[in-house]
């Protein structure tokens, strides 16, 4: 099997450790070629020298030669040296005591592997934490930092149109200053979860922060993202929110749309902008409206 093929093989099936032959060449370059991959640095390899003859012989030119060959074998990438001394008799002491010490590596190489799939998985949910508002349970300003630049690219690599909606809660402050903040956070989730359920499966919803949302729309262009938006106006509006059993919120948003075109930047900052411009024009000129201007 060639080695481009062990690596394949490895990749496919994940083992948490490797024993390999200290005296195959390839089992060096093996180990040095996991340890350069990311995904597969984790894992344990374990080099035995398994021809004691040899190594004796060796050893009487030159009492360092093991000591160079483990070094070697842990430049080049694996975790731990062992030389089988004894094979022919494996009750013998030597012999027990190198599989004693075969097995603590063995555990050892476990212990690692375990401890870093733990990190790994640790690392993984603070990750979805930090890209999502823990009020709305939506993806946050963080996520959509990320993802806006993404789906830009590839509305120009593929000439596909891309569209984008920024949209405010009117009034919001007099909400919170009115009932408190505790209904002011109650009118958002139930806002999101509103918003959330009657979005495209194309879309892309984040809280942008406080009481703004933006709406990524692929594949979308000005008209379709215009009709989008005057669809979540009345969405919102048309239907107040229950808050609790004794009060029901009237609610409006205001909403600029923008599309992306020749002259916009790469990672989305200018439709951004024009998008926002175009909700303050929305704000100013009475609110619960949508305002777009295509040729922005």
């Amino acid at each position: 099997m060639e080695l481009d093929d062990v690596i394949q093989h490895i990749k496919t099936r994940q083992p948490a450790i490797l024993i390999l032959q200290a005296t195959q060449v390839a089992s060096l370059q093996l180990c040095r070629q996991i340890k350069e991959q990311k995904l597969l640095g984790w894992i344990y390899c374990i080099l035995i020298n398994d021809l004691p003859e040899i190594a004796i012989t060796k050893m009487g030119r030159d009492p360092n030669w093991e000591l160079r060959e483990c070094a070697q074998a842990l430049e080049n990438g694996a975790d731990a040296y062992l030389r089988i001394s004894s094979i022919s008799n494996q009750d013998s002491p030597i012999a027990v005591a190198e599989h004693r010490l075969l097995k603590a590596q063995i555990q050892a190489g476990l212990r690692g592997v375990r401890l870093y799939r733990e990190a790994m998985q640790t690392n993984d949910f603070l990750s979805r934490i930090a890209l999502v508002d823990p009020l709305t349970e939506l993806s946050n300003r963080r996520a959509m930092e990320w993802e806006l630049p993404r789906q830009v690219e590839n509305a120009f690599s593929q000439s596909t149109p891309l569209s984008l909606i920024i949209l405010d809660v009117d009034y919001f402050k007099s909400i919170n200053d009115n009932y408190g903040h505790p209904v002011g956070d109650s009118a958002l989730k139930l806002l999101a979860s509103r918003l959330k359920h009657n979005l495209r499966i194309k879309d892309s919803l984040f809280r942008y922060g406080g009481e703004e949302f933006v709406i990524i729309l692929s594949h979308t262009d000005c008209e379709e993202a215009r009709a989008v938006a005057n669809r979540v106006r009345h969405i919102i509006s048309d239907q107040p929110f229950q808050i609790d059993r004794r009060l029901v919120l009237p609610i409006t948003i205001s909403l600029g749309v923008a599309s992306l075109n020749n002259t916009d930047d790469h990672r989305g900052e200018s439709l951004l902008r024009s998008a926002d411009h175009n909700l303050r024009i929305a704000k100013s000129n009475g609110r619960n409206q949508v305002y777009c201007c295509c040729n922005h």
